[in-house]
């Protein structure tokens, strides 16, 4: 049933994407300007692309999972709510839907809901049954089966890591965030040693070796327990690929078994103040006195700047240049600072960004004046590369980020079902009415989908072809799917929600940045609508 549904699902996205092809695509090329235009109706493509792909990948797992009761329940959760989406409108934020009607599918939807293998998944009237069964399916730790885990090493690493955050992690994440402490240098250095920092480094460098997949399950696990210690990786990840692709082979004899042994702490500074999004636009200048590089300019969201021994940093090369080419990518070393000093270094300024959430790294504005770079510290062996290296980087990025919004949404997932067991009201535990176990399968299901878009997303990047597309997916969904479980988990929680001593407030806080950064969510849904349009034409 799942099959016919599928090729019914399928039907309505190439409708979806003629319809605004026709309004977008121009002698064969997407028109940027059309695009902007009609900018709903390509985020809605974009949306419906991304469920679509989480139905594909979600039937492609229960038949790696049959015989697995909850996988075989989540399945069919997941495609009733996922065949009414498409069907009805797709909600791409809490206050924007988008409609058949508005992508010019009306007629096409009309069809998709009468589809008899639609029809019947969508209009299950066991539905509420299956949602009590979930539930108690996660409450009585029946899990649904992860075949990524059936990996010896996998499986392994995740056993370790969950420990590590059952001990280390989670029993200090909410006093880290409601006194905005920096995660410790010794949890850190514990890591290190456990190899998080270097689990894609080549062996030959100090790392692990391993691929992508390994990279979710380890951010995916540390997230859960707290978002930024999660995130710790992410900057070793992005210098240590920009190292090892653009890099000449001294910087990768340099930098990345100090990268990989979490010895060196390294932070991105790319943002700036006035571009955002739009790195093309960055003022900051790169220029050679004949003995070293200077870097001047500003940058903000520099995550872990302070305590980095390694600043990132995309400067501009080409004076005359006004757009992406004439930027360079440098690696800046600096001494590791602290809170009485958290800059120790001439040329060099910053200030904390205080922010909702997402806390234990610090976030800053910097504000370089002349900074020294050393003369070996340009990127690979040529200027105006920065862009084109730093693109190459995203989908690894955006991953990432899909993985630690996975663990966000398990950790709100297993929190709330957690209190609804405990907390009793009418003389039962909440658990029992139907619409408090309902958001907690939803809950699942979403985390769920969300895992297997980032899974997907990692083996295609594996596989050493390009994912633009399927990155952009994972991010974009799982993005969603954790901020949703996030506010659900508060509402499970009532009022304690609210409170400062519950995981859930922290959890709802650190889950409303993962929309934004790495690629805002709009950002995403523009990425993905054009690159399937280019993927046809």
């Amino acid at each position: 049933m799942f099959s016919s549904a599928l090729v019914a699902c399928r039907n309505l996205e190439e409708a979806a994407r003629a319809a605004l092809a026709a309004r977008v695509v121009r002698d064969g090329r997407v028109d940027a300007d059309a695009l902007a235009q009609h900018q709903m109706a390509a985020h809605g493509y974009a949306w419906l692309a991304a469920n679509v792909a989480g139905l594909d990948a979600l039937a492609e797992w229960a038949v790696r999972a049959a015989g697995d009761p909850a996988a075989a329940i989540l399945a069919r959760l997941g495609f009733a709510e996922g065949l009414a989406r498409l069907a009805f409108g797709i909600a791409i934020s809490q206050s924007e839907s988008v409609r058949p009607a508005e992508m010019r599918i009306a007629a096409e939807a009309a069809d998709f809901a009468a589809d008899p293998a639609v029809a019947s998944l969508m209009h299950d009237t066991t539905l509420p049954e299956l949602r009590r069964r979930l539930v108690e399916s996660i409450a009585a730790e029946r899990l649904a089966s992860d075949p990524d885990l059936e990996d010896e090493s996998l499986a392994q690493m995740h056993a370790t890591l969950r420990r590590f955050a059952k001990a280390e992690i989670a029993p200090h994440a909410n006093d880290w965030h409601r006194h905005n402490r920096e995660i410790p240098l010794d949890v850190i250095e514990k890591l290190g040693k456990l190899g998080v920092f270097g689990l894609c480094v080549p062996e030959e460098y100090g790392g692990l070796g391993l691929g992508k997949i390994a990279m979710c399950v380890a951010s995916e696990e540390l997230s859960a327990a707290h978002l930024a210690t999660g995130s710790l990786a992410t900057r070793a990840e992005i210098a240590a690929e920009l190292v090892r692709s653009g890099g000449t082979e001294a910087q990768r004899a340099r930098w990345l078994p100090a990268l990989a042994s979490g010895q060196c702490l390294a932070a991105a500074c790319f943002t700036e103040p006035d571009t955002g999004s739009d790195l093309g636009a960055i003022t900051t200048r790169a220029s050679f006195d004949g003995r070293v590089w200077r870097l001047t300019g500003a940058k903000s969201w520099a995550t872990h700047a302070a305590r980095a021994d390694l600043l990132v940093v995309l400067a501009r090369t080409d004076p005359a240049s006004r757009d992406h080419r004439g930027l360079s990518i440098f690696l800046a070393p600096k001494p590791r600072g602290h809170a009485e000093n958290p800059f120790p270094v001439a040329g060099l300024e910053g200030s904390e960004i205080a922010t909702l959430g997402y806390r234990g790294m610090g976030e800053y504005e910097l504000a370089f004046d002349g900074f020294e770079v050393p003369a070996d510290g340009l990127l690979g062996d040529a200027t105006g590369e920065g862009f084109r290296q730093l693109m190459a980087t995203f989908e690894t990025a955006r991953i990432q980020t899909a993985a630690r919004a996975v663990g966000v949404a398990q950790a709100a997932t297993l929190s709330a079902l957690a209190y609804a067991r405990a907390r009793r009201q009418f003389g039962k535990a909440i658990v029992e009415f139907p619409r408090v176990h309902g958001k907690i399968a939803a809950m699942a299901v979403e985390t769920t989908v969300a895992r297997l878009l980032t899974r997907r997303a990692a083996r295609a990047k594996d596989s050493g072809r390009r994912c633009d597309i399927e990155a952009g997916m994972a991010k974009l969904y799982a993005a969603r799917a954790a901020w949703a479980a996030a506010d659900d988990g508060v509402q499970v929680h009532g009022g304690n929600g609210y409170a400062l001593e519950y995981d859930a407030a922290r959890l709802l806080a650190d889950a409303r940045i993962l929309n934004i950064f790495e690629g805002a969510a709009e950002i995403q849904a523009n990425i993905v609508a054009r690159g399937l349009l280019e993927r046809r034409n």
